[in-house]
Order: structure tokens, then sequence, then C-alpha cells
């Protein structure tokens, strides 16, 4: 579930109307290596996805870049359903190459995530969810092509769209879901039962796609023209390098363990933005995600809100930017024995990059990171909107902190 800032038209929704206004950074990348020549492992985290496995692995038979190697790991534990049955018929019916690893049990995503990083040998690792779907037919390979644009990028993911009843219903048409259907009749188990149900799921699938829109059309594309990269990637179907992410495990599982917070692309994308690297989104692909239950939608934002609150806390340094680079300016300007820091060659480098940074997380204590700025405003409004609600009932009176509601409200429609 996505997350907008609380104020739709506070400080960091200028911000990213500044980045949509200048543009990306105009530099013509020269990359090393060739997607081409990458290998590509993909591996699939199920957790109870019994209604929408299936349409998954349809959307995966559709790629025009088919990994190497394709992983169903079931972490369903004892309440696990029967996804597993379903997805190894549809993979016999279209001669789909899938190994299936059920657990007893259930140990987590990120463990899935570490113990493939450290155990496939491929260049890239693409993490796919049991209830997403691949609607771009080209979307391994637009993700895979640019995360070798440089070697500062570490990850990269499409954009994100409800999955509807009418989208199942197309997936559901399609030539690999009727192979494996034989000629048997097919009843989706997420279609609505009656009037209310289709009502309730409208409202929730509206809702979740205007936030999308507003989370990734203006925040997350303003704040990549500006940075070059995104502390909030589309969780469901992202393509890593799997050094980077082997190495991020390495660095976290001491300190860490398993628990990487309530949402473990969040984690992860902080991680890399320690080190310099980037997790950029594409806006030309898509993949759409089934969404919760009207009444599951409250739990689901409070739990992306605690774990936007939780990686504020373990990577306060990257929220600390700005005065860093302040401090490493001014220190710069006026401590001689201050030397440049590797990497500011700029124009005389052979390969370019856009967005280039110097890699490294003491530097990134030293004098912050670009992505920095955004995610200190998207923290502050965080935690000033419900100080400056409860202010405007106690001193002006709860009318007033109902204008304030009412404003949010149409900037948000708006």
């Amino acid at each position: 579930m996505a997350m907008t800032p609380w104020f739709v038209s506070g400080p960091a929704a200028w911000l990213a109307a500044a980045g949509l206004w200048r543009g990306p950074e105009r530099i013509e990348p020269t990359p090393a290596e060739d997607w081409r020549d990458a290998r590509i492992d993909l591996v699939i985290a199920a957790c109870r996805d019994q209604a929408t496995i299936v349409h998954c692995l349809a959307g995966l038979a559709a790629q025009t870049l088919r990994p190497r190697r394709v992983l169903l790991v079931d972490d369903g534990g004892a309440e696990r359903d029967h996804g597993i049955q379903l997805a190894r018929e549809f993979a016999i019916a279209n001669g789909l190459a899938l190994t299936v690893v059920q657990r007893t049990w259930s140990i987590g995503k990120a463990a899935t995530l570490k113990r493939q990083a450290r155990g496939f040998a491929g260049d890239v690792l693409f993490v796919l969810d049991g209830d997403t779907v691949l609607a771009s037919p080209d979307y391994i390979e637009r993700c895979v092509r640019e995360l070798y644009q440089g070697v500062g990028i570490a990850s990269a993911c499409g954009t994100v769209e409800p999955l509807r009843p009418r989208h199942r219903r197309a997936l559901a048409a399609s030539p690999a879901f009727q192979r494996w259907l034989a000629g048997d009749d097919y009843r989706d188990p997420l279609q609505p039962r009656d009037v209310i149900d289709r009502i309730a799921a409208a409202i929730a699938d509206g809702y979740t796609a205007h936030v999308d829109r507003l989370r990734q059309a203006l925040l997350g594309r303003g704040l990549m023209n500006l940075h070059g990269g995104t502390g909030e990637p589309s969780g469901g179907a992202i393509a890593y390098r799997r050094r980077y992410l082997k190495d991020l495990f390495d660095r976290y599982e001491p300190v860490r363990g398993d628990d990487l917070t309530a949402a473990d692309d969040l984690f992860i994308a902080r991680a890399l933005a320690m080190e310099g690297y980037r997790s950029i989104r594409l806006d030309d692909v898509v993949a759409r995600v089934r969404t919760p239950p009207l009444h599951q939608l409250p739990r689901q934002a409070w739990r992306r809100a605690v774990a936007l609150m939780q990686n504020d806390h373990y990577f306060d340094p990257l929220l600390r930017s700005p005065l860093s680079a302040l401090r490493h300016r001014w220190r710069r300007l006026y401590d001689p024995v201050v030397t440049p820091v590797a990497g500011s060659a700029g124009d005389r480098r052979r390969v370019r990059e856009a967005y280039r940074q110097p890699f490294g997380e003491r530097l990134t204590h030293r004098q912050g990171r670009p992505l920095g700025r955004g995610l200190l405003l998207l923290a502050l409004e965080r935690a000033g909107y419900p100080v400056a609600l409860l202010a405007a009932g106690l001193v002006c009176g709860w009318g007033a902190a109902g204008v304030l509601v009412a404003a949010e409200a149409a900037a948000t429609a708006l």
C-alpha cells in the first residue's frame, strides 16, 4: 500500500514540482556493461496468494525477456493455501521451468531475499510478489536495461496500479491461462459477490489508484528528476543488482537479522541510498498489484506509516544530508586541509552516468546525499501535520482543524 505525505501542497510537493519543471539531468550515459549479457534470476515471494498466483505466472509467461531461472518460494507456513499446486499445474501446461520451495514455517520475505542473493550466481535478481502481475510485456527487459545504464543504479522498478476485475478477466483469456484451464471453466475467487462488495472494491481500487498516481507521478518523478532516485520504490516487482543486494545483507544481518522493519523494500532502498546507490522507477512499464479489501486499508496505511518512520530513524544520516552538505561545503571553502572527494572528475570520466555520486556509507555521514532533502521534508510533514492539526483544534477551535483537513482533502482530490 502506498503512502503519500500529509500535505499534498506541502514543501515536499513543491520540491517535487520544481523537479518536474526542471526535468531530469541530461547526460548521455556510456555504460561499461551490456545489459543483454546480464544473467537474470527471478524469485517469486508468495504467501497465501492462491487467488493471484496463476495471474502472476501468466504475466511472467508473456515477458519478452525471460529469466534463466524462476524460483517460487511459498512462505505461507502452517497457514499455506493451494497456490503451489496451481503454480505447478500452470508451469507444466506452459512448459515453464519452475522450481518450488515450500516452507513449513513462515520466516518472512527478507530471509527469502537474503538466501537467494547469496545462493544465486546471476547478475540481476528480479523479485516478484505472488499478488503482482507484470502488465507490460517488456517489464523485465526495461528494468534490466535501465539497471545497466550506470553502476550507481542498484534497483529498478516500474509504476504500480491496482489489479482490477477487468484486468484479471483479460489475463484469464490469455493463451497461457487457457492452456492451464484446458477447456475448464474458471471462476475468479476475488470477484465481488454482491452490490455492496462491488462498491467497496471500487472504492478501494479508486483510492489506491489515486494515491499511487500522486505518489509516483508527482512526488516520485519530481524527486527523481532532482536527485536521480527514489527512497520509496514500487514494491512487488523490482530488479536488483544481486551483488549489491548480497553486500547489503552482509552489512545489516549482524545488526538487524531478518527484521527489515515493516516494509522490506523501503529498508533496502534506504540502505542502498546510504551507500550512494540509486533506486529508480520507470514510467513506461506497469505492474498491477492486488488491492487489499476496503476494511483493511487503514491497517495497511498504518503499517506503511510505521515502516516509513522506522526507516527515518534507522537511516537518519540521510535525513541529516542538508546539514551535512552545508558543513562539508563550509569545510571545503575555509579548511585548506580538506581534499576533494573522489568521483568529482565530472566530464573527465570515460564512463559517464547521470547523477553520479561517490560510493560509501562514510561519505553519507560526511557530506550527505541529494535524496536526503526530499526524505527530510517528507519526514517533517509526517511529524508536523498531526501536531499542526492538534494545535489548530486546541488554539483556534476544532472548526479550524476541520478547515485544515478539508483544504488537504481538496488538494489531494485536485
